[in-house]
């Protein structure tokens, strides 16, 4: 018999299908926003409504040579977490005090947004060089963690 898979590994595994929708030429992310193991919002990372595709206009980030972690500004696609956050909004649905499993650290940007919609923890399968958001959300009280899907462990990050 299949040994079950802990809810930290089933959210994980979730975010990491819902990242297989991005349309991201660079970076494939998927977010899931979960309280009382009860999904509440997904996210995946790609162009906003009724916008060309990447896949159709080419990566302007690598068209400008921007290096990753930098000038987010500078890109067509919305980030998984935002698209989750933006998700719960439309659908009327409170975040707060809810938990983020994400296939990658969040950014600076989206950090402050998950500060400010309440988010208490995150998970996350891999980490992103952005010093300061990992600073923003240890000031903020927000928990981040950095999980191993197969193995289950979950290790601290700060």
């Amino acid at each position: 018999m299949a040994k079950r898979p802990s809810w930290h590994q089933y959210f994980m595994k979730m975010a990491i299908l819902a990242a297989e929708r991005s349309t991201c030429l660079r970076r494939k992310v998927g977010a899931i926003i979960v309280r009382d193991n009860q999904i509440l919002s997904t996210g995946y990372n790609g162009a906003p409504k009724n916008v060309p595709h990447c896949a159709e206009t080419g990566c302007l980030r690598a068209q400008l040579n921007v290096p990753s972690g930098e000038r987010h500004e500078l890109c067509r696609g919305v980030h998984a977490e935002q698209n989750a956050i933006i998700q719960a909004a439309v659908n009327g649905t409170s975040i707060s005090g809810a938990v983020l499993y994400c296939t990658t650290q969040p950014c600076i940007i989206c950090s402050k947004m998950l500060i400010n919609s309440e988010i208490k923890t995150i998970y996350v399968r891999e980490t992103y060089p952005d010093e300061l958001a990992q600073k923003m959300l240890k000031e903020a009280g927000v928990e981040l963690n950095l999980i191993d899907v197969e193995s289950g462990e979950i290790h601290r990050l700060q």
